[in-house]
């Protein structure tokens, strides 16, 4: 935990009581600070009752008393409308902030030294959170890793000199952390999305711009318009910067070069890395999360030796074009994240040909018919869930397709069909471009089923019995 002393002795409201909302109390109440907590869900005041927490509804209580309303980042601070909680704290003056500003101004208080890289972006920030957190932990330093994935900031141990924290960071965290101020903030990218809580993408981008604007190594991704404007603005203001990018070559940053990485300054180039035969990095979105990583973990102080040695290591993220084993030449991915075709785009375009691909549940908005460029590259469809009928009609003529109509059934016939293919690396590959909600209640279980059906194939070698 990261006790909050910079609130000894005063008061302050906690408003959404999820993991979240609860270490927030806890860290405030370590730190010394009076805590009132409420939530409009029973769940989240039985949970800060038990726990001994004051439970008042904000509405009745005296926000003169108050120095801050601490929000949960998935409560309305500005769109649709803010929530009336925050109208509350507006009408009284009160300043509405968040956890992860919670620690920065703990940090600054405490360890200002303390390094803490930030990690931003429409998507892959939670793989490039994972990355970067195990490229220096390789490196034997203390790490620390949360955020908006998995644990709650200030549930982590409290920053200190010889303590590296690397945080995932939602624009709904950003929004909420005024000075936030990282060693190293990275930026991804930015496309169209979260607009009902920002409004317009010029919002949603000025929101994301925060991260970097402040930190004191800015790393952003220049292969969409709004982080190429991004750079240039801060550029012109003289802060430290590396751009990066999958696209082209860069005179001063870091590109990515067939498979391998490169490193430009003033015009000079040399190779940093080879991210050749890392499944868990593999395909152009992953290579712009490990150059990102690169970049960060340098001014961090490791050398490229030891960066390129853990890209070797990555385990890569559960469910997230998951390398579950091998039966011959036939690999098994699961990739049950890819909830909507965006995401299975990723997965589809990092292999060349011979996929075996298992997709359906309950569709979103749009199918797989933007995914339509990638059905040369599929040998066979296998269709599971609601979304069958839709599925067949868009692949009808294109692709070779079966019902299944569940998982066990197209993973058996996947499976089996896989073994035959004459291509040269054939793959079965879980990337439903759907919810899981008609069949699973989430695509964490819809994964791990996958990954338990290809375990109990016979002749398969999961990918740690081969490591």
């Amino acid at each position: 935990m990261t006790p909050i002393t910079v609130f000894k002795d005063r008061s302050v409201a906690i408003f959404g009581l999820g993991s979240s909302g609860i270490s927030t109390c806890e860290a405030l109440r370590v730190g010394g600070a009076k805590v009132i907590a409420f939530d409009d869900q029973a769940e989240g005041i039985e949970t800060a009752k038990s726990k001994g927490f004051e439970v008042r509804d904000l509405r009745e209580i005296d926000w003169k008393k108050l120095a801050a309303l601490v929000l949960a980042p998935g409560v309305p601070l500005t769109h649709p409308k803010p929530h009336w909680s925050v109208e509350l704290a507006r009408q009284a003056s009160v300043e509405v902030i968040g956890d992860i500003e919670l620690f920065c101004r703990e940090r600054r208080a405490q360890a200002k030294e303390a390094p803490f890289a930030a990690i931003t972006g429409t998507n892959g920030k939670s793989t490039t959170t994972a990355l970067l957190a195990h490229v220096v932990r390789s490196a034997g330093f203390d790490t620390q890793v949360g955020g908006n994935l998995g644990t709650p900031i200030l549930a982590l141990d409290a920053p200190r000199a010889n303590r590296i924290h690397v945080i995932e960071c939602s624009s709904y965290q950003i929004d909420l952390a005024p000075t936030l101020d990282p060693t190293v903030g990275i930026l991804l990218n930015l496309t169209p999305d979260h607009l009902d809580r920002h409004g317009t993408m010029q919002n949603y981008a000025a929101v994301k711009e925060r991260l970097v604007a402040k930190s004191a190594t800015a790393v952003i991704g220049v292969d969409d318009d709004y982080c190429r404007a991004i750079a240039d603005r801060l550029q012109q203001s003289s802060k430290r910067m590396v751009r990066m990018s999958v696209e082209r070559p860069l005179a001063d940053g870091i590109y990515l070069k067939g498979d391998a990485l490169i490193l430009a300054e003033r015009a000079k180039e040399k190779i940093v890395a080879s991210l050749a035969g890392i499944g868990s990095l593999r395909g152009a979105h992953n290579a712009q999360n490990a150059a990102s990583v690169f970049a960060a973990a340098t001014a961090l102080g490791l050398s490229s030796e030891k960066i390129a040695a853990a890209f070797k290591t990555f385990p890569g993220l559960a469910h997230r074009m998951e390398e579950i084993g091998h039966k011959d030449k036939v690999l098994f991915v699961n990739d049950s994240k890819a909830t909507n075709a965006d995401s299975t785009e990723k997965a589809l375009s990092s292999f060349a040909g011979g996929v075996f691909w298992i997709l359906g549940g309950k569709a979103k908005e749009g199918g797989i018919v933007p995914l339509k460029q990638f059905f040369p590259r599929i040998s066979h469809a296998y269709l599971i869930g609601e979304s069958s009928d839709q599925f067949a009609a868009t692949l009808e003529g294109q692709v070779a397709y079966s019902r299944c109509g569940t998982l066990d059934v197209a993973v058996a016939k996947a499976a089996a069909d896989a073994a035959h293919s004459k291509a040269p690396l054939p793959v079965v590959l879980l990337s439903p471009a759907c919810a899981s909600f008609d069949q699973f209640r989430n695509f964490e279980i819809r994964g791990e089923r996958f990954r338990e059906l290809v375990r109990a194939i016979p002749g398969v070698v999961s990918k740690e019995k081969a490591a």
